[in-house]
């Protein structure tokens, strides 16, 4: 079976997990076998043992971030390896993107990378998709490999090796089992950041998008405002008329609790709101929850990325000006 290869920075440890759990199918059916350097056991040489599975593994993915593209080692030694087989047609690359970054000028910038059209897996409105469309790409990838790799028909039968009782020491190495995830476990400290952190990327997010919206069509104004660290009003003018608006804040657990919240129009009261969005957490990463108060539901169950859920709540602001019902 094809080996497959992770070049990443550590800093996406996170992410390569959760992509390696949506591979797990296909390990389990024998369509790939996974390494990356998390495998390397205890008094074995780093540089060697990773040397060893770039020059010689079938499928390289490329876990590209801006900090995958910073590291120097990634960059001028996995990278350069990765492209010079590839070219030699002695493995695949696949550049997976896996955050926004300056990726096209790199030196597999002309190859065909995923997720669809090179969107960044953390700007997908749902991660899973984006790394089931991976998982899915990784499968046409082993697939082709499998039949460049099919040996032509040998001529004699190969004599039947002699059974032994002692297991190969060029293979003792290399037994063990690749199921060797840990579940991560997170702080409330670690929600509470990030539930910070996604409220700010959703206020930078509106204020971007309303500019652009301003910029695409006649007639149409737009107003910003930061009201305090934690609360934002949008408002939405068509030929000076408000049409669409509304305030979205970030709820510090009184009478609520620690989540970010829609209203519907300007409003400074904490008591009701028009939807919610939660933190929460599986074994390997954080993500948001939308409560769904407006779609019936149909939101719940997703885990969204932080572009997921902004993309969620303008859309909320956009449906009178789309001719829907809000």
């Amino acid at each position: 079976m094809p080996s497959v290869f992770f070049s990443y920075s550590h800093v996406d440890e996170a992410l390569r997990d959760r992509l390696e759990v949506h591979l797990a199918m296909l390990k389990r059916q024998g369509v790939i076998a996974t390494w990356h350097d998390r495998r390397i056991g205890a008094g074995e040489n780093i540089h060697h043992a990773i040397d060893e599975r770039i020059n010689h593994d079938d499928i390289i993915l490329l876990l590209v971030s801006p900090d995958f593209l910073a590291s120097t080692y990634c960059y001028d030694i996995e990278v350069k390896r990765a492209m010079e087989r590839h070219r030699a047609e002695e493995a695949i690359v696949i550049p997976v993107i896996l955050r926004p970054s300056d990726w096209h000028e790199a030196p597999f910038g002309d190859l065909n990378a995923v997720p669809k059209d090179g969107k960044a897996v953390t700007r997908m409105p749902d991660a899973d998709e984006a790394f089931l469309e991976i998982a899915g790409a990784i499968r046409d990838a082993a697939k082709r490999w499998g039949r460049r790799a099919t040996p032509a028909p040998a001529t004699s039968p190969a004599p039947t090796p002699e059974p032994s009782l002692t297991p190969s020491s060029a293979t003792d190495g290399l037994r063990r089992s690749s199921n060797l995830r840990v579940a991560k476990g997170f702080t409330q400290l670690d929600k509470e950041r990030f539930r910070l952190e996604t409220f700010e990327f959703i206020a930078n997010f509106f204020e971007n998008s309303l500019t652009e919206l301003a910029d695409r069509n006649d007639g149409i104004d737009v107003l910003f405002r930061r009201i305090d660290a934690v609360r934002f009003v949008a408002t939405v003018f068509r030929h000076g008329a408000n049409v669409a608006q509304c305030t979205v804040f970030a709820s510090g657990g009184r009478g609520f609790g620690h989540g970010i919240y829609y209203v519907n129009g300007e409003s400074l009261d904490q008591g009701s709101h028009n939807e919610s969005l939660s933190v929460d957490a599986d074994d390997h990463a954080l993500y948001i929850s939308a409560l769904g108060m407006q779609d019936f539901g149909t939101q719940r169950g997703q885990k969204l990325t932080q572009e997921g859920a902004a993309e969620h709540l303008w859309e909320l602001l956009l449906r009178p000006l789309q001719g829907r019902a809000s």
